[in-house]
């Protein structure tokens, strides 16, 4: 999984939240954010 390897957030947590099982931590926002290069806010679906 490209996503874990370029983050360094494993592969089972990010199963986890695309299954609904758990949600990310705030740095693993964080760090979704400055990998996506969006806010925090945007991830967190507080902005457009």
């Amino acid at each position: 999984m490209q996503l874990a390897k370029e983050t360094g957030i494993s592969k089972s947590a990010i199963s986890f939240w695309e299954n609904g099982d758990r949600i990310p931590t705030a740095l693993h926002i964080i760090t979704l954010a400055k990998y996506f290069e969006v806010s925090a806010d945007y991830l967190l679906g507080l902005e457009d």
